[in-house]
């Protein structure tokens, strides 16, 4: 009859631990890969990406990428791809950045680079110019992407404490 219970007793035990693993693991935030690549001679871009939902459970791709130039210049951007035909951002008005403090910080658009043909540029890709404001954001204050769009409610992407830091990492490099 002992033995019947120390069994009964080492399964609830290793159930709990299977139950804990799985629990940890299923809410454990993403961590993003930084990626990096020669795009020419001297000419070296570190990319980090994620993905985001927006209010209407929608998922957005965000590429955080770091372009860094032969003659040691860089460029910092952030990049936003919806699904096709779901939404048309409005480029002429800025990319909002708020935090949860009440500060709100504005990033140029600069999708114009990244279309061969501007005549017709993905209306469901933007791209941000937010390097001048990565040093200015606190990961530890939770963030919020506010996407203008063309025709509609402007889109609001949530930010994990963890892309930011991301970004931030990816943005100090020194390669």
């Amino acid at each position: 009859m002992k033995s019947i219970y120390r069994f009964i007793g080492a399964t609830f035990i290793l159930g709990m631990l299977v139950w804990t693993l799985t629990i940890n693991l299923a809410i454990a935030p993403a961590r993003a890969t930084i990626r990096q690549l020669e795009e020419a001679p001297g000419q070296m871009v570190y990319q980090s990406r994620q993905t985001l939902k927006d209010q209407y459970a929608n998922n957005w791709q965000a590429i955080a990428f770091k372009r860094v130039f032969p003659n040691g210049k860089s460029s910092f951007e952030l990049r936003l791809v919806g699904f096709p035909g779901v939404v048309e951002i409005d480029r002429s008005k800025p990319l909002l950045l708020a935090d949860s403090m009440g500060k709100t910080l504005a990033a140029n658009d600069n999708s114009s680079i990244i279309f061969t043909d501007l005549s017709i540029p993905e209306s469901n890709v933007g791209e941000y110019d937010i390097q001048p404001l990565l040093p200015q954001l606190q990961p530890e204050i939770p963030l919020s992407l506010t996407l203008p769009v063309i025709d509609g409610e402007a889109i609001n992407l949530s930010v994990p404490p963890s892309f930011v830091q991301d970004w931030q990492t990816l943005f100090s490099s020194r390669e």
